[in-house]
């Protein structure tokens, strides 16, 4: 296997609240050589089935992938989507204000859901808890030609919440 046979693809699951059922989701991609990028899980948002939504990015190779999805459904895992991501651009924002206060998870879900973008990595530093302003880093990962887009959704939230943004420099800027 080389490295350019390893691509990123994402899987979409639906979990029972139950303990371990994240760890048993995760148990398939692990054995079957998958690599983890990122998990977005969110416990407090139900599909209409009242299950918990359940977002994996993985790299791995294509036949790996195809025994992975298959391996999640043989252990009864509720496979929603499998497929390839082509995520070829990244950028990284900072975000300053009340972020806690102001529903973190739903900043998150709302940039997840602009179509294009998936929330890589989040880190989070409020040095006064809760009550006080915070900052995160987020590295979002979008598909070619959604970087655009997903500024602008970053600034749209942010502007409604009250949060500054610092933003990456992009070509043309200086």
């Amino acid at each position: 296997m080389s490295e350019a046979d390893v691509r990123s693809y994402t899987v979409r699951l639906e979990l029972v609240d139950e303990p371990g059922e994240l760890l048993r989701a995760l148990e398939p991609i692990a054995n079957n050589g998958g690599n983890l990028l990122s998990i977005f899980h969110e416990r407090g948002n139900l599909t209409p089935r009242g299950h918990i939504p359940v977002e994996v990015d993985l790299e791995a190779t294509q036949a790996q992938f195809e025994v992975i999805v298959d391996a999640l459904r043989e252990a009864g895992v509720n496979v929603i989507q499998a497929g390839a991501e082509r995520y070829s651009e990244e950028l990284t924002v900072v975000l300053v204000g009340h972020l806690v206060e102001t529903d973190l998870s739903d900043t998150l879900r709302r940039f997840q859901d602009c179509g294009g973008v998936s929330v890589a990595d989040v880190s989070l530093s409020a040095p006064a808890g809760t009550e006080g302003p915070s900052s995160a880093r987020l590295r979002l990962v979008a598909s070619e030609g959604q970087t655009v887009d997903a500024l602008s959704t970053v600034r749209d939230v942010a502007s409604e919440k009250d949060l500054r943004v610092i933003e990456p420099l992009t070509e043309g800027t200086a």
